[in-house]
């Protein structure tokens, strides 16, 4: 009788066992196949936060002009850009905290020091461009071909303002967009899901598309971006191709991300069409890269000069 007993407890031990593998593995299943969430608030305090603070600045230009204000004091986009300043960083650091993978801390703190010190170089040369503007300083000229440059004396202040925007439109924008893009492509690189959970976009995500879509394009463009923006790009694509042969297929936010970046990269290509013969504008722009800035094509070909 014992040798039975003995038989049937361990029988009885093995099932108990195997149930609880069973469990076990499909509370992992579960766990690695949840289904994932679109990031609704990241993205639209992401558009939000852009298109106020950002793209805002040229409008409220145009509506409180810098001459309304002391020349020796912010005007009312300068406070938007300061605004700007402090909340960009902010904002890489959620969209590092959703994203599974991230860089060291050591590299994280360098990064968001390199935002701040870019985003504080382009403050200080922009407000000093607003301030030329108002004496005659034309955007699609260089600094020495401008007239007012030429009527300095003594010359040599005019290399104080080609170093002035060095620090703006190449220093600073590496500083500023470099860790920008990195943060974007680290968050799009954990943005897939098993084939078999693959999904569509919300209708929240098509909503938000359009603006971040337009953002992105006057990123590029006023940013003089394409670079790094194409970059990015092509980084993404190589990506969806990895994981596609690994099963993976990109999750709501990864959708939004390609989907926003391929619809910037058409809205870019209509853009350079439109002004692809502007001799004056191509005189600006003379590098392999031809991306017109907006804000010099409304100061060339918009702005109602004032009667002198």
């Amino acid at each position: 009788m014992q040798p039975s007993i003995r038989r049937r407890q361990t029988s009885a031990l093995h099932a108990a066992a195997f149930m609880c593998s069973r469990s076990v593995g499909s509370a992992e299943t579960e766990t690695v196949l949840s289904k994932p969430r679109f990031h609704l608030d990241l993205w639209l305090g992401f558009t939000v936060q852009n298109w106020v603070l950002d793209v805002g600045r040229p409008v409220v230009m145009l509506v409180l002009p810098a001459d309304w204000f002391p020349l020796n004091r912010p005007s009312a986009a300068e406070y938007l850009h300061l605004l700007y300043n402090i909340s960009t960083p902010l904002l890489l650091l959620k969209l590092l905290e959703r994203s599974p993978r991230t860089l060291p801390c050591p590299a994280v703190h360098l990064g968001i020091i390199a935002v701040v010190m870019g985003t504080s170089l382009h403050l200080v040369a922009d407000s000093i461009t607003q301030r030329l503007l108002l004496i005659g300083y034309q955007l699609h000229l260089s600094v020495r071909e401008n007239p007012v440059m030429k009527n300095l004396r003594p010359s040599s202040v005019v290399d104080l303002f080609e170093l002035l925007f060095y620090f703006d439109d190449t220093l600073g924008h590496l500083m500023w967009y470099v860790p920008l893009f990195l943060v974007l492509f680290l968050f799009f690189s954990g943005c897939f899901c098993h084939r078999k959970q693959e999904e569509k976009m919300l209708t929240a995500a098509w909503m938000l598309l359009v603006p971040n879509a337009v953002y992105y394009w006057y990123l590029i463009t006023e940013g003089q971006t394409f670079i790094l923006f194409i970059f990015t790009f092509f980084a993404m694509t190589a990506t969806v191709m990895h994981q596609r042969r690994r099963g993976m297929v990109p999750d709501g936010n990864g959708l939004f991300m390609l989907y926003s970046f391929s619809a910037a990269l058409v809205l870019v290509a209509l853009w350079v069409s439109c002004l692809w013969s502007d001799g004056v504008l191509r005189k600006k722009h003379s590098g392999l890269i031809y991306v017109p800035q907006p804000r010099v094509v409304y100061v060339l070909h918009l702005h109602q000069k004032p009667p002198t």
